[in-house]
């Protein structure tokens, strides 16, 4: 009968450690599932206060290896066709609100964008993350401004190859993948030297 007790005892506590008392709307959420719906102009007034740019408006149709998919612009604008962007050698940065790595790995894209300028496109793609409000508060608190697009349903999985996140991939000018990088850049110089080696452009 103790032991009985001191089992049932130890699953009260095992289940209470499990819990936490941090309010629900602080907690990150994680890869995808359920959350209440934010209207659509929170949205648009949080992606105007973070200073977030416009997504891309479309290059020339071309023989290209993107996927032929569209996705909407991260708090509101307009619908990308992945597979439209060209013109531009491009960084494109898969990333969600409950992606640890992400957090330090974002300021650094931020970096690259401001100081590339026109020579380099950096978008990022809200990936798998049910809360949007969480990752435009998060852009806003890294620095990001460059536009970003959201895959809620993970569509871009299979085409990007994605096994975790962050992760990066490297288009060339014609729209070709060129480089996949799946890990995170943990400065800098690191980001700055891989797009060198990627897309030859120079910091």
């Amino acid at each position: 009968m103790r032991i009985r007790a001191a089992l049932a005892v130890a699953v009260l506590l095992a289940v209470a450690a499990c819990g936490s008392s941090e309010p629900t709307g602080t907690k990150p959420t994680f890869g995808g599932g359920s959350a209440p719906t934010v209207p659509a102009d929170e949205l648009a007034a949080a992606k105007q206060a973070a200073g977030i740019r416009d997504c891309p408006a479309p290059g020339a149709k071309a023989a290209t290896d993107l996927p032929e998919l569209t996705l909407a612009c991260l708090g509101g604008g307009r619908d990308v066709d992945l597979a439209r962007l060209t013109g531009t050698p491009t960084v494109i940065n898969l990333w969600a609100s409950w992606c640890a790595p992400c957090r330090a790995e974002l300021p650094l894209l931020a970096r690259a964008d401001e100081a590339y300028g026109d020579r380099v496109r950096v978008v990022g793609i809200d990936f798998d993350d049910s809360a949007p409000d969480h990752a435009l508060e998060l852009a806003r608190s890294t620095g990001v401004t460059y536009p970003l697009l959201v895959d809620r349903s993970g569509e871009t999985r299979r085409p990007f190859g994605v096994v975790g996140l962050p992760q990066t991939v490297f288009v060339d000018a014609q729209g070709r993948m060129v480089a996949t990088e799946r890990t995170s850049f943990r400065s800098y110089a690191d980001l700055t030297a891989a797009i060198e080696r990627h897309l030859g452009v120079a910091p």
